[in-house]
């Protein structure tokens, strides 16, 4: 049985408190709003103490982007030494720093954030892929990094507003 498995019955026996249960689920809870910035990060670690503004992505022109409602879809991260110097699809040299993700429909330049495990990035479209079943996002190795996606996983993501579909 794996750590995941063991925690999972650990949770659903009945000799695992109840109000563990809670505390566990409260916590949970206030980990995916602190990602979804209904609470800053800074204000949830400090009670609200800290000096630092997060403030919301900007484009190029200076205004303000807004996001979409959080949808979830499979993800996997691209990318290292055989495939850095290389140029994608929309004309980004891929680096090891590059941030940005890979999505086969969305224009290039649309910016999305994602929501892993109470980690957030916001990286523009700058490649085509994934073109693995059950995948509709392909992070750089940067971007996967920033969140702490290893490998697959499912991801929560917000398009920005003005790229969404009418």
């Amino acid at each position: 049985m794996n750590p995941t498995e063991n925690r999972r019955a650990r949770k659903q026996s009945p000799n695992f408190p109840r109000s563990r249960r809670v505390l566990c689920a409260v916590a949970l809870t206030m980990t995916a709003l602190a990602g979804l910035g209904a609470i800053p990060v800074a204000q949830a670690a400090t009670g609200g103490a800290s000096g630092y503004e997060a403030g919301a992505p900007t484009t190029a022109t200076g205004k303000e982007v807004a996001f979409g409602p959080v949808r979830y879809a499979g993800a996997s991260w691209y990318g290292g030494p055989t495939m850095w110097g290389r140029t994608t699809a929309c004309g980004v040299v891929l680096r090891p720093s590059t941030i940005g993700v890979a999505h086969k429909t969305l224009p290039c330049g649309t910016i999305v954030r994602f929501v892993y495990h109470g980690r957030t990035v916001t990286a523009p479209v700058i490649d085509r892929g994934p073109y693995i079943r059950g995948r509709a996002w392909d992070l750089t190795a940067a971007a996967s990094e920033a969140i702490g996606l290893e490998g697959v996983g499912r991801v929560g993501y917000q398009v920005a507003v003005e790229y969404a579909r009418r």
